[in-house]
């Protein structure tokens, strides 16, 4: 769904020594691009080199006059080729085979040979290892570069009595066309005279010259052929005038036989004379000679049908051929005899439209379809428009409901149409529709680049001849001369046309004829234009863009009458400029922070966008622009990549994003874990592009393949955008009908602006919805999730559509409660929006049903409320605003689960109501008829109580039993004490004394058969069960509460005492020295047995204390030697620690080393983790986390402890990961871990100060002093080591200077001025 535009035209003239010659002899110099043409007269030829820019041209003459005599004698210049040197082939009259140099010095002339017949034709094969030489004679010869032949054969079949060497009774020709690779080449002969004009392609194998396949006898025209560069297929030429229709062009495959073909539409008397492929074999073109008129052609192919797509018309005298450029496949150069060389460049645009029309360019006709009513391929179409000529260039505009067509001819005419409204063209449905050229007095010459500016405004640019300009033309720069180039002046008209029709506009009807176009400017410009793109912001204007990529902007004379040509052509600012030529130019209407704004993108040859002064991809092959609001603002740019990814960018970012980061340069990485892509798409069909978009609702993207057929995507994000547009509009039933139509979760509908809003907006979403299928569907679609969050969270952003207010509550939204708050808001409205109706009452069962949880009560309740109207009659069957009870209670089912739906029957106690679920859920009659039967022979409490504890409502089962009288008392009571959760609910039904003393005392028997002593004597307490409160207290070993309640059972004072006795040695049993020691001192006055608790319980200062009040020394002295033999124990327990503190630290240091020696090695090899895909990238540096690093530390930790004592816990932290096994993968980690662990506790910084205070009150400062320095040292060790573990973990390098436990112990000692790492210490003791 593309055509074929011309973008540009250079001309070149190549001067003849004097008039009357022309290049009747020609040929291409491939490898060089040279244009090569004779002047036998003058024995002169001229060179000519063609660019997109312009062109040069040298005159070579041979200053030898043996040249120059043997070039007079030529009369024929069969061939030019780039061989060892730049040489022309030809042929003489004397059979002589000649090879004329053309190099930088002097020009030489070399017989190479003599072929008999003469040489017809000399065609190189691709690779330029063989020739192949056509006789007159009716023989090839394949040569060498050398012009050693490698074999001869025969073409034809000389028909008996025939001399082939008399070339008047039998005149011989041929053409010769080599397949792409070289590996065959095929031949068309004729020879006239003959008895017969019959003739067949053959093809021959290039090693051995053998026939390998011939075609059927067929009417050929002449010897027109040529092989296509890919090698599918060769093309030739029937002639059909005995049947008087125009030629056929015909293809045949390698082995000779017919493929398909197309007629060259046109007058009969047409003859093909020439036909070439271009380089990528993928257009056609011939030369058809008329009686008035020669034209240059060229088809393409797609979905097995042929289009004309250019038309280029020559006079007669002008005797046009034409070349393909050998590496350039949409550049085409023409000449004539008089010396013009016009070089065309060519470029493919996509023919769909800004309103998603396709206009199909097809010869003479205009397919024409809409994509948003018809999705159907070229040359299928709605209909299509007929018109005088051949089309080359057309323009459409779409305003106001009328589309305005303008399309210009190949005879040199314009054709104007205006078409209705796009949404009353199916009436047009299969209709061929003429139109008629349109009046104009002016010469249009060849126009291009036409654009719509209004509706009655056309602009264009014109190529005229000298003779054709206007005098009324304005030059662009005053004083300044036309450019002129190799001696042809370059006239590049810009055009301004009025378009005005003299009949009137039948509404529905498409306007042909009565057309009139009159230039009303006309502006010399001093360089070729690119391309044109109307302005649609600024009405009347449009972008003008130079060879270059310098753009200006036009402003029509419309309304200024005095305008100078500065002023209706200005120059853009620098940033608007492009870096290159882009003859793909798109003007963009946006929105830029509220503004109208136009922005141009340009498209070069080498696939690069440009926009703004930047290049904003280098690898694009096709590109299209999307709007998804009405008001055509345009918001995402679509392209292709020559790797096959679809690319939707937001226009926003192109203005202001990170595209490279954002969108990974415009290649999807193809190593990454495989997830949503909200910027990406993979292209399932190699070279497929994108040919259009459609806008709005629809948010589809067209791509054609290359064999021709169309397929429509709808990207996500396009799709999600959309949605979230039309909400932002509150325009709920296009969401929905969308969110349906692509199968996005309903959610979104709820989650864009948050379901707190939503709930506002209910009855409006239902009212605009009310659709009851539509809104069941929403209903069962709800979960308590913001799927923009999870889902979605990769495809759109919220921030470019919803406004500020929307987004503060989103904040507020939890998605807990979601589901029933909506279905709640849903509900109300169906109630308020829809009429009574039995499809409303199923919709509202439906929200009942899916309720988070199921309000399966309620949805019963409604069904029972229907089904007391069915038994008592009310309800009217005429009306029927309800469904039937039987069909309500089936749409349940349906939607919850059987099981439960049962269960809520039964809690609502009506049995009648339990057996008809039952029965309709496929339930047993067995199984629950029986139990049914039970329950209605029940008192109505117990039979509610039954049923409470078989759907284990316990506490409504309490409540019934409960009520059911005093004779289920015991029952409560043993449902209480099989439920213990039912206690509070007891004591708040049972509020008698006794009863409540009973359940109190079961609840305290619970509590404490659960270990919960403290909340069982409570509960003791409260019933005044005094006996089970102590012993309550006894088993937690709360002593000041059992001797409180010993009190309050008023014991005596041996009992009191006994109890003490009792506390104090179970206390130590449970390891609480301490409050043992309070126990013996207050209550049994143990004096000396309080001391040991304290010393056990390593209280030092209070065991001193003690000791002293009593005055014993013998107590004191006791105190002193615990204290001195801790303070022993941990000074040799730090300085182990302190030696065990090294080992690790040197075991690590040493294992990190060899991991990091084994990294370097494994960089050495190239086998790097960078140099791998992502993915595996991962699990390379997993593995390389989990690689050995064998060590020669010793395999066996240390498990010594260095406690002070057994019953002090919680001192340090151990190493809880077991033995740290050499060599192991986590063998690092587990070496930091365990050096972290070996840090002082709170609760041994606590113990080691009161120990430091106890040893001072001693007197023993030099034992404190040497404590407290060992003690130090092992915590600063301790700390340094894990400092530097945690330097090194994370460092490539290990400096064995800088790394050293010495030089860390320095740095964490420098740092304890603002650090509590030693807050423990005595200052005192510092001193010294």
């Amino acid at each position: 769904m593309i055509n074929l535009s011309k973008y540009s035209r250079v001309d070149l003239l190549i001067t003849l020594a004097r008039a009357g010659l022309n290049l009747g002899r020609s040929g291409v110099l491939v490898a060089r691009n040279f244009f090569l043409g004779c002047s036998p007269a003058q024995c002169s030829y001229s060179v000519s080199v063609s660019s997109h820019g312009g062109s040069s041209t040298a005159e070579v003459r041979f200053s030898n006059a043996r040249a120059r005599a043997a070039l007079n004698t030529c009369n024929f210049l069969s061939s030019a080729d780039y061989l060892e040197r730049v040489v022309l082939v030809v042929r003489l009259s004397s059979y002589l085979l000649k090879l004329l140099g053309l190099s930088h010095g002097e020009r030489s002339i070399e017989i190479v040979g003599r072929v008999e017949g003469g040489v017809k034709q000399i065609v190189p094969s691709p690779d330029g290892s063989l020739l192949a030489v056509v006789t007159g004679f009716g023989q090839i010869l394949v040569m060498t570069p050398d012009w050693e032949v490698l074999y001869e054969t025969a073409l034809e079949d000389v028909p008996e009595g025939v001399d082939v060497s008399d070339p008047i009774s039998c005149h011989f020709e041929s053409t010769v066309s080599w397949r792409g690779d070289g590996k065959y080449f095929a031949t068309l002969s004729q020879m006239q005279n003959s008895s017969h004009s019959l003739g067949k392609i053959k093809i021959w194998e290039r090693d051995s010259g053998s026939l390998h396949a011939s075609s059927e006898l067929k009417a050929f025209v002449g010897t027109v052929m040529d092989w296509m560069p890919s090698g599918a297929k060769v093309a030739a030429v029937y002639d059909r005038k005995a049947e008087e229709k125009p030629p056929t062009i015909v293809f045949f495959e390698k082995n000779g036989l017919e493929r398909n073909s197309f007629s060259v539409n046109g007058p009969v008397d047409g003859n093909v004379e020439m036909l070439k492929w271009n380089c990528s074999s993928d257009l056609l073109a011939a030369i058809v000679r008329y009686e008035r008129y020669d034209a240059v052609k060229i088809w393409s192919f797609s979905n097995y049908h042929w289009y004309l797509k250019q038309e280029m018309r020559y006079s007669r005298k002008d005797g046009v051929r034409f070349m393909w450029d050998p590496l350039k496949p949409l550049r085409l150069m023409c000449w004539t005899l008089s010396g013009k060389i016009i070089t065309y460049n060519f470029i493919w645009v996509t023919a769909v439209m800004e309103n998603s029309t396709a206009i199909v360019i097809d010869d003479s006709k205009i397919l024409i379809t809409p994509l948003a009513l018809f999705l159907m391929p070229p040359p299928m179409c709605l209909f299509n428009l007929k018109f005088p000529s051949a089309v080359c260039d057309v323009a459409l505009l779409s305003k106001n409901r009328k589309n305005h067509l303008a399309a210009y001819l190949s005879d040199g005419s314009l054709c104007v149409a205006e078409l209705p409204a796009i949404d009353s063209w199916e009436e047009f449905e299969g209709k061929e529709i003429s139109i008629e050229a349109s009046c104009s007095e002016m010469t249009l010459g060849s126009l291009r680049h036409l654009v719509w500016l209004d509706s009655h405004v056309l602009l264009g640019v014109s190529y005229l001849e000298p003779g054709q300009i206007n005098n009324n033309t304005l030059a662009l720069t005053k004083g300044k001369d036309l450019s002129v180039s190799n001696g042809v002046q370059q006239f590049h008209i810009l055009q301004e046309f009025d378009v005005l029709c003299s009949e009137d506009h039948l509404p529905g009807l498409i306007t042909s004829s009565g057309w009139r176009v009159r230039a009303s400017c006309q502006l010399t410009l001093g360089g070729p234009v690119v391309a044109i793109a109307s302005n649609p912001v600024k009405g009347c204007s449009a972008f003008v863009e130079f060879d270059g990529g310098e753009v200006y902007e036009y402003a029509s004379k419309l309304g200024m009458a005095r305008a100078s040509p500065e002023r209706c052509l200005q120059r853009l600012d620098h940033d608007i400029k492009f870096s290159s030529s882009c003859p793909w130019m798109s003007v963009i209407p946006i929105n830029e922070h509220g503004n109208l704004k136009a922005l141009p993108f340009g498209h070069d040859s080498n696939n690069r966008i440009h926009v703004g002064g930047r290049m904003l991809c280098n690898n694009c092959s096709s590109f299209s622009f999307y709007s998804d609001s009405s008001d055509q603002f345009m918001t995402h740019l679509i392209l292709t990549t020559k790797q096959d990814l679809l690319f939707i960018i937001e226009v926003v970012d192109v203005l202001h994003g990170n595209l490279e980061a954002k969108y990974e340069h415009f290649v999807c990485g193809m190593n990454k874990r495989k997830e949503e892509n909200r910027n990406c798409i993979n292209i399932w069909e190699r070279g497929a592009k994108v040919v259009g978009v459609l806008h709005g609702d629809e948010a589809a993207v067209v791509l054609q393949t290359i064999r021709g057929n169309l397929e429509c995507i709808y990207p996500r994000k396009l799709v999600l955008g959309s949605i979230l547009n039309a909400l932002v509009q509150q325009r709920f039933r296009d969401a929905l009908l969308m969110v349906r139509r692509h199968r996005i979760d309903f959610n979104v509908i709820v989650d864009f602006c948050g379901w707190k809003l939503f709930l506002q907006r209910a009855a409006k979403f239902v009212a605009q919805v009310n659709n009851l299928t539509y809104i069941t569907e929403f209903v069962c679609s709800m979960k308590n999730e913001n799927v923009l969050e999870t889902l979605y969270k990769n495809v759109v952003s919220l921030n470019c559509l919803i406004d500020a207010n929307l987004g503060e509550n989103l904040k507020d939204c939890d998605a807990k409660g979601k589901v029933s708050s909506v279905l709640l808001a849903i509900r109300t409205a169906l109630e308020e929006e829809i009429p009574e109706s039995p499809a409303r009452e199923l919709c509202i069962l439906t929200t009942l049903a899916r309720a988070e949880p199921p309000a399966l009560e309620e949805a019963l309740r409604r069904i029972k409320v229907i089904r007391e109207k069915e038994i008592s009659g009310l309800q009217d069957p005429s009306s029927k605003p309800h469904p039937s009870a039987e069909e309500a209670l089936k749409h349940l089912l349906w939607l919850s689960d059987s099981e439960a739906v049962y269960e809520t029957a039964l809690g609502l106690y009506d049995l009648n109501l339990a057996a008809i679920v039952a029965l309709n859920s496929q339930k047993d009659p067995k199984e629950f008829l029986p139990f049914l039967r039970e329950l209605e022979q029940m008192p109505p409490a117990i039979m509610q109580y039954t049923i409470d504890l078989q759907l284990k409502r316990h506490e409504k089962a309490l409540r019934h039993l409960a009520s059911a009288g005093e004779v289920y008392y015991e029952s409560c009571m043993n449902l209480m004490k099989s439920i213990p959760i039912l206690f509070p609910l007891g004591l708040q039904l049972f509020t008698e004394p006794a009863k409540r003393s009973q359940v109190l005392e079961a609840w305290g028997d619970h509590l404490f058969g659960e270990k919960s002593f403290e909340e069982a004597a409570n509960s003791y307490l409260c019933c005044s069960s005094l006996d089970k409160a102590l012993k309550a207290y006894r088993a937690c070993g709360d002593w000041k509460g059992a001797l409180t309640v010993g009190g309050l059972l008023k014991l005596s004072k041996q009992d009191v005492q006994q109890l003490a006795n009792e506390l104090y040695d179970e206390l130590q049993a449970l390891g609480k020295p301490a409050e043992a020691a309070q126990v013996a001192l207050e209550y049994c006055g143990d004096i000396e047995g309080a001391v040991r608790c304290y010393v056990n319980a390593r209280e030092w200062e209070e065991a001193l204390r003690v000791a002293l009040r009593q005055g014993k020394e013998d107590l004191v002295m006791e105190v002193e030697n615990a204290a001195t033999n801790c303070a022993t124990s941990l000074m040799g327990e730090y300085e182990e620690g302190v030696e065990k503190v090294g080992k690790y630290l040197t075991r690590y240091l040493a294992v990190r080393q060899r991991r990091l020696v084994l990294a370097a090695k494994l960089k050495s090899e190239d086998k790097t983790v960078n140099d791998v895909e992502d993915d595996a990238t991962s699990q390379t540096s997993s593995s390389f986390s989990e690689m050995s690093a064998y060590t020669t530390g010793t395999r066996r930790g240390s498990g010594a402890s260095i406690n002070s004592s057994a019953t002090s816990k919680g001192r340090r932290q151990r190493h809880k990961g077991g033995k740290i096994r050499a060599g192991s993968p986590g063998e690092e980690m587990a070496l930091v871990e365990y050096l972290k662990g070996m840090s002082l506790t709170i609760g041994a910084q606590r113990e080691l100060k009161t120990l430091l205070v106890t040893l001072l009150m001693l007197g023993k400062e030099d034992i404190a002093r040497k404590l407290q320095r060992m003690g130090a040292s092992y915590q600063l060790s301790q700390a340094a080591a894990v400092k530097l573990a945690e330097d090194t973990i994370s460092n490539e390098n290990i400096d064995e200077k800088a790394h050293t436990l010495d030089h860390y112990i320095q740095k964490v000692r420098g740092e304890l001025p603002q650090s509590d790492l030693l807050s423990w210490q005595s200052k005192v003791l510092l001193s010294h």
